[in-house]
């Protein structure tokens, strides 16, 4: 593919260093935030007695917080980081880059003041109102001209593997984000939805689904798919099972959805399906999982050594027990147990800090060194630190939420001989107290773990100066 001479021959990295100081930034505050809720539950006199500070108002800001702002930031980060050196060729319409870094940051301010102050569409995932929801359209529609002006811009032939998932990644959101947000507005901040009833709830669940199958694991996979084999220094195990990997995901993701809704007025063929599609989904997930994990065949030594590897590995054995996990509660009569109980809220977790939280820490220790022009991190001790506080973090989590979930989902099934209930919901409520608290402090310990990195990440800004990386001028391997 020919270059136009005008092309510059640098990496634009400063997008990059904007996005991954934010990201880091945003998940302090969005996990702080988490770890007000989770104390919450178990004082509720944490709520100050105030509107704005009500768990029923803090908790979509921690949501969004940690998905759309830490999430959302790290994504961005990573995916112009890895389009750039994949493609050989710097970002496409650079100004329109920093617009959508601008863009994102509005987007999240405004969040963190319209959910406090109660104005939600009370959606999962897409709380926020119609004007915020216009502008993330915007930024999203521009991210996308970016990205794939960027590969239409690339001096090699070949498109790598996490470009099709992060490319996939920004089409599925971009379809989800607008077709659930359809709304009638009533006011600047009040809007109705286009849906209504069980066809509005069928809409936001192939909407919150998908937000968890494309936002945080095809996006997320694109980061797995460049970094892990970048950090351990060896190629990844199995082209041709990444690109099955990607096929039969992208495929499959979107059709999981009703899975959400057993047991509601959605049609039984409906909720069959979800089913099904969700059973379906362990088998490309797991060959992810293993591609990712015997890329370090032969460098497994490396794990001893490395705290940002181990970052990455764990994160796949998260990735391949939460996609284990889902399928199985997406079974009806796993399901009957499981619905409305603790035990989904731990597996949204171990998905979110095990996959997603880890792997983003991973890649930002990987990136941050290199766009400050350091050899390495500030302290790699703190990253060994980060580790342990953020694995043990997890593990204290999702296994209070684990046994708080069966013992609820037990409680609420459990009839006395004549047929009425043998524990009251007050009951099932108290006996989660002891396991809500060692909930929070699992969460405590990972916040713990995230600011040690952002005291990392600016000490190696400090020490360092923006750098200025070269475009190779032949079209080696990324």
């Amino acid at each position: 593919m020919q270059v136009s001479t005008s092309q510059s021959n640098t990496y634009n990295d400063t997008v990059i260093r904007q996005f991954s100081i934010m990201a880091v930034v945003w998940g302090v505050v969005g996990m702080l935030v988490g770890v007000i809720i989770a104390s919450q539950l178990v004082w509720p006199e944490l709520n100050l007695g105030l509107p704005w500070t009500s768990f029923g108002r803090l908790r979509p800001l921690h949501t969004n917080a940690v998905i759309f702002a830490f999430g959302g930031c790290t994504l961005f980060a990573t995916s112009y980081f890895i389009v750039q050196r994949t493609c050989h060729t710097s970002l496409f319409m650079p100004k329109l880059a920093s617009f959508t870094f601008w863009g994102w940051q509005a987007v999240i301010v405004a969040a963190a003041i319209s959910l406090p102050l109660g104005f939600t569409q009370g959606k999962e995932y897409a709380e926020l109102e119609w004007p915020i929801d216009v502008l993330i359209a915007l930024v999203w529609v521009s991210y996308a001209v970016v990205f794939f002006g960027t590969i239409g811009m690339r001096r090699v032939k070949h498109i790598y593997v996490a470009n099709w998932f992060l490319g996939a990644f920004i089409i599925a959101v971009a379809l989800l984000h607008i077709v659930n947000s359809a709304a009638m507005p009533a006011s600047f901040m009040k809007s109705y939805s286009a849906y209504a009833g069980v066809q509005d709830a069928m809409v936001q669940w192939w909407y919150g689904h998908n937000a968890v199958g494309f936002f945080l694991t095809a996006g997320f996979l694109g980061m797995m798919y460049y970094f892990v084999p970048k950090q351990a220094d060896r190629p990844v195990y199995s082209y041709s099972l990444s690109i099955v990997h990607f096929w039969a995901l992208i495929f499959t993701y979107m059709w999981a959805g009703p899975h959400h809704l057993h047991y509601t007025a959605l049609p039984d063929w409906t909720q069959s399906l979800g089913m099904a599609f969700s059973l379906i989904l362990l088998a490309p997930s797991w060959g992810g999982m293993i591609n990712g994990m015997m890329t370090l065949s032969g460098a497994w030594h490396k794990l001893r050594t490395d705290p940002i590897l181990r970052f990455l590995i764990v994160s796949l054995s998260f990735y391949g027990m939460s996609t284990f996990e889902g399928p199985m509660m997406a079974i009806k009569t796993v399901n009957a147990l499981s619905h409305y109980t603790d035990w989904t809220v731990g597996h949204v977790h171990s998905g979110a800090l095990g996959w997603v939280g880890l792997v983003s820490m991973g890649s930002l220790y990987y990136m941050v060194p290199r766009l400050f022009g350091q050899k390495q991190m500030h302290s790699v001790q703190a990253i060994e630190i980060h580790f342990w506080l953020a694995t043990i973090g997890i593990v204290l989590y999702i296994a209070a939420l684990w046994i708080s979930g069966v013992m609820e989902g037990l409680m609420w099934r459990a009839i006395n001989a004549d047929g009425t209930l043998t524990y009251t919901f007050v009951e099932s409520v108290k006996a989660k107290t002891p396991y809500y608290m060692i909930r929070a402090l699992g969460g405590l310990l990972y916040l713990s773990g995230m600011t040690i990195m952002l005291w990392n990440v600016i000490k190696t800004a400090q020490n360092g100066k923006a750098a200025v990386a070269t475009i190779p001028p032949v079209a080696a391997h990324a």
